[in-house]
């Protein structure tokens, strides 16, 4: 279960900087159409190298609404699915149109034969947000809830993602950020460490290295770790790979597909 939360993890690494209120790029939060697809490999053992999960983003307008919806999802595959067990994780969020505040989380999280359907709806009026988590192949089992308070600039999972491609990132600067998870609400220290060159599908390009606390207690993922992630100091801001040190090993995430359909 400890590789399956590591790879279901993928989803965070792209969320740490969800909190910062300052929004100097010119860059748009969101454009419909872009898909954003990540691969992930184990590094330890007999795994190393070989891929274990595809990551995915998808931007599309939220019917009836001039609001967002992001599609996001983690998904096992290859050797890990056959060495181990099947995951899949499904996230889509709301965010507004307008001020791009979160405002509707709905989540499926399959573990082999274990399945959770969770739903968090954000009230930025009350400063709170309240999760409810079900079990569908278990009608008898009583909701899960949550009520949690937040601050203004509290995202989800997802929608820090595109908060993250509006920060006015520059090394040496640090932020301290607010991100919601079934339902509890995590404070996130990041900083900007460097600007170094990466090799990518969009070729040789200069990014932002920045370093976000995500392990350890009160963090997004229990237990000992560190993590790095790597944005293009472009206009695009498009998080091209991420690196993840946990006690089993190495998981390597790097963009390997981007588009617009525009």
């Amino acid at each position: 279960m400890l590789m399956k939360k590591l790879f279901g993890s993928l989803l965070i690494i792209f969320t740490f900087a969800c909190g910062a209120a300052v929004f100097a790029q010119k860059v748009e939060a969101y454009t419909i159409g872009e898909n954003l697809i990540y691969e992930g490999k184990y590094s330890k053992a007999i795994l190393r190298g070989v891929p274990g999960a595809d990551l995915s983003f998808a931007v599309e307008s939220a019917p009836g609404s001039q609001d967002f919806l992001i599609k996001s999802e983690v998904k096992s595959k290859g050797t890990l699915v056959k060495l181990f067990f099947k995951f899949n994780l499904n996230i889509q969020s709301i965010a507004d149109g307008k001020n791009y505040s979160v405002k509707r989380t709905v989540k499926r999280d399959e573990q082999g034969d274990r399945v959770r359907e969770s739903e968090a709806l954000f009230d930025h009026a009350a400063k709170k947000v309240i999760y409810v988590e079900t079990d569908p192949n278990n009608a008898a089992r009583p909701p899960r809830q949550i009520a949690s308070p937040i601050v203004r600039d509290t995202q989800d999972l997802i929608t820090a993602v595109y908060t993250l491609r509006r920060l006015p990132l520059a090394v040496g600067k640090t932020f301290e950020l607010s991100v919601s998870d079934s339902g509890l609400v995590y404070k996130i220290p990041v900083r900007v460490a460097a600007r170094e060159q990466q090799k990518t599908i969009l070729g040789k390009v200069w990014c932002f290295r920045l370093e976000p606390e995500v392990f350890g207690a009160n963090r997004l993922v229990d237990g000992k770790g560190s993590m790095i992630l790597w944005i293009t100091d472009d206009a695009r801001r498009l998080p091209v790979r991420s690196q993840i040190n946990a006690s089993i090993g190495r998981v390597e995430v790097k963009l390997k597909k981007f588009e617009t359909k525009n």
